[in-house]
């Protein structure tokens, strides 16, 4: 065997020469494994286009040939109502913008701090553990709708000196004292998933506790949970909405307004559509950072 020939072979059959003599060319079986494989993608990406052209096509047949599909149109799908209620809601969606910015931000610490509450070690912080709890426990379980109704109505009915009885900023309490519960589990869900030896070896390094959680922990933690974080914000993103329930003049209570001048409800249509549009970028990031992790996971590399 000449040594041309020793280090030519290949594992899938082909052959390739020992320089520039001689370029490589893939075997006749890996040819025909990548016509397959060309095959197959063309015929799946076919099918699944019919399968959805079919789906599409019978509901809009069943929608546009029901009984009451003329009065629906006219009712929810009125173009001229659409573009009146545009810029109207548009303007009111501004106010959504700066209050899930806001309150984002308020939320992620506020979260991250009961986060680290609830996971202190020792018997001295039981005090702290179980009033942490008690409060994620609490929030967890009140409704959203009711804690801004408590915030909204309740708080300026005590007539308190000194404080705020603004809808916006009283809806926007109520936000972030929900939605830290929600934050703070996934927060600490993070916080127990690294592996207690990653502990040890920080305490065998000489960082205390406090050094340890914030240089080993909590990087690796926070990692972790980005894409839950992601889904808490979209969540946050499309609850804004609710502070339109204290008169707050917001992307849902501008098409009230004008749902309740012209009688159409062609408004709420055209506000969930804008939240919809915002929606659906972040959906598709998170999706994207969470498919991003696990091939990183997968490959050995870090989270």
């Amino acid at each position: 065997m000449t040594a041309r020939t020793a280090a030519g072979e290949l594992s899938d059959g082909g052959t390739r020469g020992d320089g520039a003599d001689e370029p490589y060319r893939p075997s006749a079986r890996r040819l025909a494994r990548e016509a397959y494989h060309r095959r197959r993608a063309r015929n799946s990406a076919l099918i699944a286009a019919l399968s959805t052209t079919g789906t599409a096509l019978v509901l809009y047949l069943v929608v546009v040939n029901s009984p009451g599909w003329q009065r629906t149109r006219d009712t929810f799908f009125n173009a001229h109502y659409a573009w009146q209620a545009l810029p109207e809601v548009l303007r009111g969606l501004r106010i959504n913008l700066e209050l899930m910015a806001v309150c984002g931000v308020l939320i992620l610490v506020f979260g991250l701090l009961l986060a680290v509450l609830r996971t202190l070690r020792g018997p001295v912080f039981l005090p702290v553990r179980l009033l942490a709890a008690a409060y994620v426990d609490f929030f967890l379980g009140l409704p959203m709708i009711i804690c801004l109704l408590i915030m909204i109505t309740g708080v300026p009915a005590l007539r308190l000196t000194g404080v705020i009885t603004d809808p916006l900023l009283l809806g926007g309490a109520a936000l972030v004292l929900t939605y830290s519960a929600y934050v703070s589990e996934v927060f600490r869900a993070g916080i127990q998933s690294v592996h207690p030896s990653q502990r040890a070896a920080a305490r065998s390094l000489g960082l205390s506790n406090a050094q340890t959680m914030r240089y080993v922990v909590l990087p690796q933690a926070v990692r972790r949970v980005v894409p839950p974080l992601l889904n808490n914000l979209i969540s946050l993103q499309k609850d804004t909405g609710l502070v339109s329930i204290g008169g707050v003049v917001d992307a849902v209570y501008a098409a009230k307004i004008i749902t309740s001048q012209t009688f159409n409800y062609t408004p709420y249509l055209v506000s969930a559509l804008v939240f919809i549009v915002l929606t659906i970028p972040m959906t598709r990031f998170t999706d994207w950072t969470t498919a991003r992790m696990n091939r990183r996971r997968h490959q050995g590399g870090t989270v």
